[in-house]
């Protein structure tokens, strides 16, 4: 389970003489603060500190340690995270480390704005002398601290056990802690910092690194795996295995134990709704439903078109009367009529009632007033008399009038030809439609089923030109559009262009350059020119066979629906781009991630730290030992002990014991135990180290401090044979 923090504010100050020290155990993680002589501390807490807003005021608070979640829902926490005083495990931000002090004094219950209690705290093994002096002169100046004590927590931990018979005085401790891990030896019951080591990993990175994995392996619940969600998994899940590459093998095979060893964590799912499909009662009252609806916008599309015709009537009634009025006015006094009425001339009212009379045949469905065919096809020769005039006999004005007959002459035409195409088109339709009509009543069924598949045809032919308009003719195995260049992006045309180009200016560079020699080279442009790019200009005949295909399934078929873009991919086959969770994705699986993540205490380089593991820290500090003495090294190594929250974990003894038997010489004694409370022994052990009468002798005061200068405190160490 994690650890619990205590922060209930204490009411008992008062009763503790002055003479009585405060023991705080300054830890990277867990501050504890509490008096000497006691087995437990009195106020627990997370070492960090947050200084967020409040959203109602704006206002920026400072808080210290745990806090309630629901409390911190008042707090805008998006601009401040958590912020330690420590680098590692050296104390450098002491303005956070102020905040720490000034809430652990509070919660001790000090209400004063002095300590005056002497006070022993620890730190890191060969703490530099910047740090441990800017805390002195922090406790000094600021509280006010008669006398003050500095230790190291492992040391601390080391003697607290040695005193209940765990360990000998001649031993290793080996303090894997929250972000860095340390080993000391002990000679006569002192510690040898010249042999100690240290390497820059801990429980902190186990955390982390546990963190990203489940993050990596469940993307979709990221926001879940919080690092104290990591924390509480470390906990209660993780292992050291003995073998790790057996271990691993186990999992990549599969096998029973591996299974057995597996664990389940089962997040909050709720299924998605199922849609049964509608009955033949729903889709009849759709259907119905959609009749109605159709039938209302028909009548309203109905009286809306009377109402047009109406007003048209009236205005054509009114136009023509107007013009029998023009009829009975003198030549001379039409202008002055003619200005009443918004006119300015005849022909422009004679215009106005022919464009009327049109949109009024148009609106009633009339057909159109077309020419006769003896009106077009007038002959040539009495419509246009300047064509066939040589231009050497005609006047300037002439001239310019033969142009106009030759453009009125192709316009006509041309307008004839398109009427005559229309018109075929027209009567294949109706040709096609009337075949179309009979096979549906020979064969219903067939008929729709074929219609339907037509349908499905076209839309994906259309749905796969979009993708390559879009994304380029290059896709991969799942007919999805990959990473494509500008040049696969080209539709057909413009690529035929692009080609053209490069193999004008390839034939160009061998030998002489002929180019434009000939009039065939120029009609090189024209291929070039943009106005033949039909691939992209000209209308999409299957998007209007589609359009057509899909009004012909809405009048035979009341269940069809429209197929909207985006659903083909689906329909085909093609995997959709966000697959939709189910059960098993909220199944969180903790395998491999149980022993592999702890194993980077053994092998830092599993996470891109060089150096190395806790069995071979061991061997460093007996290497480093300014003697070699054989029956202290045999001491040594059987008198070996671990503290710290990361010595808490499965299977770290058994472990730490085999590498150390491997780099150890054959038959040599190994022993090595856990401390009774890896977590609180370091404040139990500082807690009897100040409630021994000497301790003040290990302290400085003020006075000392600055009598003494900085310089002092680089050789200050607190003597422990006083346990």
């Amino acid at each position: 389970m994690p650890f619990v923090s205590k922060t209930r504010r204490q009411t008992d100050y008062n009763r503790f003489p002055p003479s009585v020290p405060i023991v705080i155990d300054n830890g990277a993680s867990y501050f504890r603060i509490g008096w000497a002589g006691e087995t437990e501390p009195r106020v627990v807490f997370r070492n960090i500190v947050q200084r967020p807003r409040h959203k109602a005021t704006g206002e920026t608070v400072t808080i210290v340690g745990d806090q309630d979640p629901a409390m911190m829902k008042f707090f805008d926490c998006t601009r401040s995270g958590p912020r330690s005083a420590f680098d590692s495990n050296v104390v450098y931000q002491f303005e956070i480390m102020e905040y720490i002090l000034d809430f652990a004094f509070d919660r001790l219950g000090a209400s004063g704005s002095s300590i005056d209690h002497p006070i022993l705290i620890t730190e890191c093994v060969c703490n530099p002398v910047y740090s441990r002096s800017k805390m002195a002169e922090l406790l000094f100046d600021t509280y006010g601290v008669p006398a003050v004590a500095f230790g190291v927590d492992a040391a601390f931990s080391y003697k607290y056990n040695q005193r209940h018979g765990k360990c000998q005085k001649d031993g290793i401790v080996i303090c894997p802690g929250f972000t860095t891990t340390h080993t000391i030896p002990f000679v006569e019951g002192e510690p040898v910092y010249k042999g100690s080591c240290r390497t820059n990993i801990g429980g902190y990175h186990v955390t982390d690194y546990l963190k990203q994995l489940l993050s990596l392996k469940y993307p979709f619940h990221s926001s879940i795996f919080t690092w104290e969600k990591a924390e509480e998994l470390k906990l209660e899940h993780c292992y050291i295995a003995p073998d790790y590459v057996s271990e691993v093998r186990k999992f990549q095979e599969g096998t029973k134990e591996a299974e057995e060893k597996t664990r389940y964590w089962q997040l909050p799912w709720i299924p998605p709704p199922v849609e049964a499909p509608p009955s033949e009662e729903e889709i009849a009252r759709k259907a119905a439903i959609r009749e109605k609806q159709g039938q209302r916008l028909r009548e309203m599309a109905e009286a809306k078109r009377s109402s047009k015709i109406n007003e048209m009537e009236n205005e054509l009634h009114s136009l023509h009367f107007l013009v029998k009025q023009l009829d009975q006015v003198e030549e001379d006094d039409i202008p002055s009529f003619l200005s009443d009425t918004g006119y300015t001339s005849r022909q422009e009212l004679e215009s106005t009632v022919s464009k009327v009379t049109q949109a009024l045949r148009k609106a009633r469905g009339d057909p159109k007033d077309e020419p006769d065919e003896f009106e077009e096809n007038i002959d040539s020769n009495e419509k246009y008399p300047l064509l066939n005039v040589p231009d050497n006999m005609l006047t300037p004005e002439q001239i310019k009038d033969k142009k106009k007959q030759l453009f009125l002459k192709t316009t006509t035409e041309g307008r004839l030809r398109a009427r005559q195409k229309r018109n075929e088109e027209e009567l294949e339709k109706e040709r096609r439609n009337q075949l179309e009509e009979e096979r549906r009543r020979e064969n219903p069924e067939f008929y729709l089923e074929e219609m339907r598949a037509q349908y499905k045809e076209v839309l994906e032919r259309v749905e796969q030109k979009k993708r390559l308009k879009t994304n380029g003719s290059n896709t991969n195995g799942n007919q999805k559009s990959g990473n494509v260049g500008r040049g696969e992006r080209l539709s057909a045309a413009k690529r035929e262009r692009m080609r053209l180009l490069t193999t004008a200016a390839f034939d160009r560079g061998k030998g002489e350059d002929t180019f434009g020699a000939k009039d065939e080279d120029w009609q090189l442009y024209k291929l070039m020119s943009k106005d033949n790019d039909d691939d992209d200009e000209r209308p999409d005949s299957d998007e209007a066979e589609l359009a057509r295909l899909s009004s012909r399934l809405q009048e035979i078929d009341p269940t069809f629906e429209q197929k909207v873009e985006g659903e083909l991919g689906q329909a085909s086959g093609e995997a959709p781009g966000v697959r939709p969770l189910t059960e098993e994705d909220y199944k969180i699986v903790i395998g491999v991630e149980r022993f592999r993540c702890p194993e980077i205490l053994f092998h830092p380089n599993l996470v891109g730290i060089d150096q190395v593991g806790l069995d071979e820290m061991a061997g460093a500090s007996i290497r480093r030992l300014p003697h070699e003495d054989k029956e202290l090294e045999e001491r040594l190594t059987s008198s070996i002990l671990m503290t710290g929250g990361c010595s808490l974990v499965q299977g770290m003894k058994e472990r730490l014991e085999c590498g150390i038997r491997m780099i150890r010489p054959c038959g040599s004694t190994i022993n090595v135990v856990q401390a009774e409370d890896p977590v609180l022994d370091a404040w139990r052990g500082a807690s009897a180290f100040a409630a021994d009468l000497n301790f003040l002798k290990n302290a400085f005061t003020k006075k000392d401090y600055y009598e003494k200068g900085e310089d002092w405190l680089r050789g200050y160490q607190i003597q422990y044979n006083t346990l």
